[in-house]
């Protein structure tokens, strides 16, 4: 198993930037892929990005592509979202999520929260206008 911690979070203006940090702890790292999520209020989970194991791959949802970057160390256990030109609409509680094994090739698996086993507590967005 694998334990997240999310920080990072708080309460900024529209078009300002933020950089969200996940700490893992337990298992070696090495082997887990890692996605954030988030969750506005009123509103399902929803899936942001997601990185492979070594780093290699990554994919966005369409609406924060070109504004936000996920990055991971796995020498420093940790997965990063650094978001920039940030919107109202992205005001939610983050979480940080991963799980064991390569990428799946499904579009619809990697953003499916099922799929992912382990989650952090989250940290709290809000874009003020």
């Amino acid at each position: 198993q694998v334990q997240l911690v999310e920080s990072g979070g708080g309460l900024v203006q529209a078009g300002d930037s933020l950089s969200l940090s996940c700490a893992a702890s337990g298992n070696t790292f090495t082997n887990y892929r890692s996605a954030w999520f988030r969750r506005a209020p009123g509103k399902e989970r929803e899936f942001v990005a997601t990185i492979s194991s070594t780093g290699r791959t990554i994919w966005y949802q369409d609406s924060v592509k070109g504004r936000f970057t996920i990055s991971r160390d796995n020498a420093e256990n940790s997965v990063y979202l650094q978001m920039n030109r940030l919107k109202p609409e992205d005001t939610a509680v983050y979480y940080c999520a991963a799980a064991l094994g390569a990428m799946p090739a499904s579009m619809r698996a990697r953003q499916n929260p099922n799929q992912w086993p382990y989650w952090g507590q989250g940290t709290q967005v809000t874009v003020s206008s």
